[in-house]
């Protein structure tokens, strides 16, 4: 989330990605499989009873549909209209509050919250640094903070980065296409591109060949609707940073968090705690 002010129209661009693909298709099974993956080291049993938290950048509300039974409260913030198919996706979770805020204007108390998670949200902000701090200083002495950047493709062979450097390139131009068009295209990318690199990595995993480094293997057992979602997401966004692990190691520590953790399947999720230093 840009800090207030600016970049509006990436926050514009998330509002029509969630309104579009609020995820009301996505299968109960597929979004508890993506949320264990993504929380994989984060410490439940750190949390206290009835524990207070946040949601930085909710969008849809896929991962607050997960997290809300288990905390006491939970606050989901985001500045675009996506906060209003959040409120829609959860509206029986009666413990949640929602607040269309940026990170540079949260809506707590410095060291008030319990826990906090932001996925996927900070790599589209002008001023990373700046939000991490934010969302660290709203944590209390010692509680997780989750946090979700895309890679930059550091645990990768050569010939994939180049072939990141040449979507990339797409990504600049598709995403100043208008809405129809950028619709029409990441759907299209979706099932030439998405489907059959990952059908196809599918298949080859059932002759037990490694598709580690296979393109798009990770949506091998996913759904199209998925696959539409993040073709959009990816192509469709005019603004995204990519850092290796150490540099998302380094950007943690700086913003106060200790203790960190990496995710051993989504390239890179890691958990920190808030230091207790003031």
């Amino acid at each position: 989330m840009p800090r207030t002010g600016e970049r509006t129209d990436v926050i514009e661009g998330f509002g029509d990605e969630w309104a579009r693909f609020d995820q009301s298709a996505l299968s109960d099974e597929e979004r508890a499989i993506a949320f264990d993956a993504y929380f994989e080291v984060f410490p439940w049993n750190e949390l206290p009873d009835n524990a207070i938290g946040f949601d930085l950048g909710c969008g849809s509300g896929r991962w607050a549909a997960e997290v809300a039974p288990r905390v006491g409260t939970l606050h989901c913030v985001d500045p675009s209209d996506a906060i209003d198919v959040a409120r829609r996706n959860l509206a029986k979770h009666r413990n949640v509050v929602f607040h269309k805020r940026t990170a540079a204007s949260l809506p707590f108390e410095p060291g008030s919250m319990d826990f906090g998670y932001t996925l996927g949200v900070l790599h589209h902000v002008e001023d990373t640094e700046g939000a991490l701090r934010a969302a660290v200083q709203a944590l209390k002495p010692g509680a997780p903070l989750l946090v979700y950047l895309y890679y930059a493709f550091d645990n990768r062979p050569r010939w994939f980065r180049a072939l990141w450097r040449v979507s990339d390139v797409m990504r600049r131009g598709i995403s100043h296409a208008p809405n129809p068009v950028r619709h029409l295209i990441c759907d299209g990318l979706a099932g030439s591109v998405y489907y059959p690199l990952a059908r196809g990595a599918a298949l080859a995993e059932r002759f037990g060949i490694d598709v580690e480094h296979w393109p798009l293997s990770a949506y091998r057992h996913r759904s199209f609707y998925c696959m539409r979602t993040d073709s959009l997401d990816r192509f469709g966004t005019r603004l995204e940073k990519r850092y290796t692990r150490h540099q998302m190691e380094t950007l943690l520590r700086n913003a106060g968090l200790r203790d960190i953790r990496f995710c051993s399947s989504v390239f890179w999720c890691a958990v920190g705690n808030r230091s207790n230093d003031p």
